[in-house]
């Protein structure tokens, strides 16, 4: 195993390691070996088949992630290795990049998905340090900052133990094309450079310090992950990262940073993610389980379909915290 391989182990059995369940020298296994396989970024041929295998139901988060995970844990710990999966919520995106002309309106939108949907599930919410009118403009240019009831919304989540990632700068692509929307697109060393310090100085105006980045549009260029990995210990990414940077079991390590990207059906709506879930639990899979939900997606039939995902999924969130330490533990 190279580098990235060994730490990426580290991180699947991290919270074993912890409590000297497993000791590092056990985990020199081919399953666990295969399990944490590090691929370069493919051609774009392979990416472009990779999201097309994807689509067709031929690439799956249960049978290309889960199982060769599990296999290399029970191979390690046997009986040992069942428990409850950890699903780890990221939440897109506050503001809702749409909402420069209401954000008291989605300030009280995010209130009630906080206090009354997600009733104390721990979750990870991607946020915009600026809002930009007609995002989807690339010739833009006006945004505002949050506003008070804006920021009084992030404080009461902080509060409540939330996490929180910089979700870019204000979500205005850079590119026309819907298939090509992207925040980052175009950006090259110290511009790239500048634009994530820039977030970052605004998002900290908000009294926040982020440990990670959820890319606008999900979507970010290959030369660009290294200047990532140098401000945020975990980079995400979803099912339009594909196109970028192919696809990769997840999550696992990737130069200085953790990249975990989230595979559909786990990237959804929460009611359509609860079949793969539940079978998580019926299988007594102890992963790390990528999970990302929408604010404005659950909004659209009045957090019916959340609620449900609460009542069923909720107790298997673990706090962000706890992954930060498993990421530190691997490093």
């Amino acid at each position: 195993m190279n580098r990235d391989e060994r730490r990426t182990a580290r991180l699947l059995f991290a919270p074993d390691l912890e409590t000297h369940e497993v000791l590092q020298v056990e985990l020199d296994r081919p399953e666990v070996a295969e399990a944490v396989r590090w691929a370069p970024v493919p051609s774009r041929i392979s990416r472009e088949l990779q999201r097309r295998a994807v689509r067709d139901g031929k690439l799956t988060y249960l049978d290309d992630v889960a199982a060769p995970v599990q296999a290399a844990r029970e191979a390690v710990m046997g009986e040992r290795a069942a428990g409850d999966p950890r699903l780890l919520v990221r939440v897109d995106e506050f503001p809702y990049y749409g909402a420069y002309d209401d954000p008291e309106g989605w300030a009280s939108t995010f209130t009630v998905f906080h206090a009354d949907a997600m009733r104390g599930t721990p979750y990870l919410l991607a946020v915009l340090p600026r809002v930009a009118r007609d995002p989807l403009d690339p010739r833009g240019t006006e945004s505002r900052p949050l506003d008070g009831p804006e920021r009084a919304a992030l404080a009461r989540a902080q509060a409540d133990g939330v996490a929180f990632a910089l979700h870019g700068y204000d979500h205005r692509t850079r590119r026309g094309s819907e298939r090509a929307h992207s925040e980052l697109a175009g950006l090259r060393g110290a511009a790239l450079e500048a634009f994530l310090d820039r977030g970052l100085e605004a998002i900290r105006e908000l009294g926040l310090e982020p440990r990670a980045f959820v890319p606008p549009y999900n979507r970010f260029d290959p030369r660009q992950y290294r200047i990532l990995a140098e401000r945020f210990d975990v980079v995400t990414g979803g099912p339009e990262s594909v196109r970028r940077l192919g696809w990769h079991r997840s999550p696992q390590w990737r130069a200085d940073a953790v990249y975990m990207p989230a595979h559909p059906p786990l990237y959804g709506r929460a009611e359509e993610m609860l079949a793969t879930i539940e079978t998580l639990v019926e299988r007594r899979w102890a992963l790390w389980v990528p999970v990302v939900l929408h604010l404005s997606w659950e909004a659209a039939d009045e957090w019916r379909g959340l609620v449900r995902w609460v009542q069923r999924a909720g107790r298997y969130a673990v706090p962000w915290d706890d992954f930060y330490a498993a990421v530190d533990a691997s490093r």
